[in-house]
């Protein structure tokens, strides 16, 4: 068992470059370099050479993560300058058993990657000669609200290895995964996506040292209960990424710049410029409800200066309108948040045809009653509820991996040459 924790970062960049700088900034805190499997498939093992020959003290892992021909993919990692190897839990008996036979050979070690293994098949493969234990969620299910403490008492409870941990640690969460019975502390986004790599790992260091948490919050998990401290802190561009480039409402833009707008959806619909259900809306809305209406796309206004200011009032957080907004210049003075396809001075009259709390179109988006509705500068984006702490984390991880690209630039560096655009060209492209 290791004497004390040890920490291991992550680099799952897809460029060697990148992920050294960051890993020299870190150095002095971190005590194994783990080239991740995303820089291995991005760059193979002129990654783990190029590791080796920066970091000739530091102990690197290949993480590997072999599913098939065990002993040749560790066999080509530890002749790239790899100490340690990973395979996964699911493989073979046989395949984990032909990468032990290659570590020995060349005085390396072997870590299971136990992700989504059963506890059966953890208790097998200690039998097969394996040097550690590895307890990973990956960042598709942290963004889904899992984490290494829904398994890391029943891991304890059976492992004769040493236990490594991965699954977005942070200073706040690495020491209690110690004090848990993790061995091995592995971080990547909270290191790779600050700003000050150094500072961030030193922090984790410091954690781990003193057995207590440390408050950063930059890249926490959020759930339905904190949602919202995630979507205060990223950009509608944030979120489209995060949903793959979907989820904003075609044509939708903002009435007041620099207005920010979170809520959920209180859905309108009604005639173009009949503005009674909009109107009534307010009333029936609560508080921090954004409200959402499809008025048709027509240029007639269904809302203007008099119900911005009623629906400030009661706190509605901000009104997105399919159609027409007037009374533009008290809008603005009212810093309402409001967003809409047309603006004009006519409006229609309050006959009062339409719904509400049902499923509408809105900018070309389906938006059903309380959906998250985000709007800024850039425009506006719907969150489906029922996927919005996974869209949420999943933006904030977006956020974070920015705010690393921008201190980059800021180094003297430029986006193209940050994200070497030219060797990522499509190959079909030219």
């Amino acid at each position: 068992m290791p004497k004390k924790t040890i920490l291991q970062l992550a680099l799952d960049l897809p460029e060697t470059d990148r992920a050294i700088a960051i890993a020299s900034e870190a150095a002095n805190s971190i005590d194994w370099v783990e080239a991740g499997t995303v820089l291995i498939k991005s760059e193979g093992m002129n990654a783990v050479r190029a590791l080796r020959k920066k970091f000739p003290r530091k102990l690197i892992l290949a993480d590997l993560k072999t599913f098939d021909t065990g002993e040749l993919e560790a066999e080509l990692a530890f002749k790239a300058g790899a100490n340690i190897v990973t395979v996964l839990a699911t493989a073979d008996s046989s395949t984990i058993s032909e990468a032990v036979k290659a570590a020995k050979r060349y005085k390396g070690k072997v870590m299971v990657d136990v992700m989504n293994a059963s506890i059966s098949r953890v208790k097998e493969v200690q039998s097969l000669g394996i040097d550690y234990l590895c307890l990973h969620v990956g960042i598709d299910m942290q963004n889904k609200g899992h984490t290494v403490f829904d398994r890391l008492h029943e891991i304890k409870k059976i492992a004769n290895v040493p236990i490594a941990c991965a699954g977005g640690l942070t200073s706040e969460t690495a020491p209690l995964a110690a004090k848990q019975g993790a061995q091995i502390i592995i971080i990547g986004g909270a290191i790779t996506k600050a700003a000050n790599a150094g500072k961030a790992a030193a922090q984790i260091r410091r954690a781990l040292k003193l057995g207590k948490p440390f408050a950063s919050g930059n890249f926490a998990k959020f759930n339905e209960k904190n949602i919202g401290k995630a979507f205060a802190r990223v950009s509608a561009p944030n979120l489209s990424d995060a949903m793959h480039r979907g989820g904003q409402m075609l044509g939708i833009k903002s009435i007041v710049p620099g207005a920010k707008m979170f809520g959920r959806a209180f859905t309108v619909s009604c005639a173009p410029g009949d503005w009674a259900k909009p109107v009534e809306a307010i009333d029936e809305a609560k508080k921090g409800d954004v409200i959402v209406i499809d008025a048709g796309g027509k240029e007639i206004a269904c809302w203007g200066g008099l119900a911005s200011a009623s629906a400030r009032r009661v706190g509605i957080a901000g009104v997105v309108i399919d159609g027409g907004a007037r009374d533009i210049d008290e809008i603005r003075k009212l810093k309402f948040p409001a967003f809409a396809r047309h603006l004009t001075p006519a409006a229609g009259d309050p006959k009062g045809a339409g719904s509400m709390q049902k499923p509408i179109v809105c900018g070309k988006v389906l938006v059903k009653p309380g959906d998250y509705i985000i709007g800024d500068d850039s425009g506006v984006v719907v969150v489906p509820r029922e996927k919005a702490a996974e869209i949420a984390n999943r933006a904030i991880d977006v956020n974070g991996r920015e705010g690393r690209i921008k201190a980059e630039i800021a180094k003297g560096s430029t986006l193209s040459k940050v994200l070497k655009l030219k060797k990522w060209e499509l190959v079909h492209s030219k």
